[in-house]
């Protein structure tokens, strides 16, 4: 019988759907913020879907996380009906489900006209990119998340405060946790491992209730598909066992945020690393040089794919281990880009600005993209901070954004962006993001209440 990865092909994904006795399928895709939209299809309508297609209403890229319907967007909208988009079924992408006995997940994506503004559509385009440059490229997720005692009752009649973590207190690496909570632990590298994104390592973070996972590497795209996934379904394996996680940037003013860090290397088609040059200094081969200086140059502009939420900037503040500019060092954790030299095999760069909160598909796409053009435009980086990064000052060409509002504005005045992503995705994504900023400001926080209301 076929294993669920060893599917490859259309007529592969049908025999093992057979082999199962299955009668419904679960089919499910990414929107722009990255949260996994789908259903269950009948096995004939699957079948006759993995031959030709299918479609699904556009409205899941035209509405925000909330399924609040953007009015700022051309792509859909009421002034289109909100049609059906065509989409395609991934054989290769068919995974098991644990807790739903035989049942199998298939990954689908928006093509033909949907697919300009298709998060996983748009990694594929800088991924083709590379590939006519001759670039093989690996890359490895690792993320932080907060666990709850909470369901998705709780947390709403506690108005989401005074909620209860899954451990107190602060304590990273710990053995302690990780042994009196070995049972949880082990079942989400079991979940990794049926799931095929196994983890390199999991362990207990800095605060409540706080764990970080390093998803094992892959090519580039089955590495956001596993990212995808794992944030996907560690909430719901979460949620099945009465606990919550979550993967906000920052859930609480009196903790740190959570980072959602990528690893990246690239090597020719014949697996020689391209980032490896034992004759350089820190064996940083020119390759990984003009790489980290595109990644260096265009953060500024590709920021609102990596940080793309509101909640995303209140993690980006001074000495809470997210960067503040477009920083690059040699294993420094203070840089928003850190160098980590090694063998052939290891040597690489870890892109560390982004938070949990990012699309893996977007935060990729973005992280990559302005490496290859580093690399087609041969630019040099600035130079390398050594020490604490927060304590220094750096060019005003590395400052960062400090808000959505103004990530948006600039991904969508950027020229590179528009050449490497498409205009149509940077026209549509901008938007996205400049209504998720329009719909903060309607708000009034609490913040704002204790801080005004009497003395003002």
């Amino acid at each position: 019988m076929f294993s669920p990865r060893a599917v490859k092909t259309v007529n592969d994904a049908k025999q093992i759907i057979e082999q199962r006795g299955l009668t419904h399928i679960k089919v499910g895709l990414f929107d722009a913020d990255g949260i996994m939209r789908g259903k269950y299809m009948s096995k004939e309508k699957f079948f006759c879907s993995l031959d030709s297609g299918f479609s699904f209403c556009d409205v899941v890229l035209g509405w925000d996380a909330k399924d609040q319907l953007y009015d700022n967007v051309e792509y859909t909208g009421w002034h289109t009906g909100y049609p059906d988009a065509p989409v395609r079924i991934l054989p290769d992408t068919c995974r098991e489900l644990p807790d739903e006995g035989n049942m199998l997940l298939f990954i689908a994506e928006f093509c033909d006209h949907a697919e300009a503004v298709c998060p996983r559509g748009t990694l594929r385009r800088v991924l083709a990119r590379a590939e006519r440059m001759g670039f093989v490229v690996s890359a490895a997720f690792e993320y932080e998340f907060f666990m709850f005692k909470e369901t998705p009752e709780s947390v709403r009649d506690k108005g989401y405060k005074n909620l209860t973590p899954l451990t107190p207190d602060f304590f990273g690496y710990s053995m302690l946790r990780n042994s009196v909570h070995a049972e949880l632990h082990h079942q989400i590298m079991g979940l990794g491992e049926a799931m095929d994104f196994p983890l390199e390592s999991l362990h207990t973070e800095t605060g409540p209730g706080v764990l970080e996972a390093a998803i094992a590497y892959d090519d580039a795209q089955a590495a956001a598909d596993k990212a995808a996934l794992f944030k996907t379904f560690i909430k719901v394996w979460a949620q099945r066992n009465n606990l919550m996680a979550t993967f906000m940037a920052k859930w609480s003013s009196d903790w740190p945020g959570q980072s959602g860090h990528i690893h990246i290397s690239l090597t020719d088609k014949s697996g020689k690393s391209l980032f490896h040059e034992p004759n350089n200094k820190y064996n940083m081969s020119d390759t990984q040089r003009h790489f980290l200086a595109g990644q260096q140059k265009y953060m500024p502009e590709f920021l609102a794919m990596i940080a793309p939420t509101v909640n995303s900037y209140s993690r980006m503040v001074p000495g809470l281990w997210a960067p503040l500019d477009a920083t690059w060092g040699v294993e420094n954790r203070t840089t928003a880009l850190r160098v980590i030299p090694g063998s052939a095999k290891s040597q690489r760069i870890e892109y560390r600005l982004g938070s949990a909160d990012a699309n893996p598909y977007l935060a990729l796409a973005a992280a990559l993209a302005s490496g290859l053009m580093g690399i087609e435009q041969q630019l040099e980086p600035y130079a390398q901070v050594t020490g604490n990064a927060y304590e220094q000052d750096h060019p005003e060409a590395l400052s960062l954004p400090r808000t959505l509002f103004d990530a948006a504005r600039k991904l969508k005045r950027s020229e590179a962006a528009k050449e490497l992503f498409g205009q149509e995705f940077v026209a549509h994504y901008a938007a996205t993001r400049e209504w998720e900023e329009r719909e903060f400001r309607k708000q009034v926080t609490d913040w704002e209440l204790e801080r005004y209301f009497e003395i003002i």
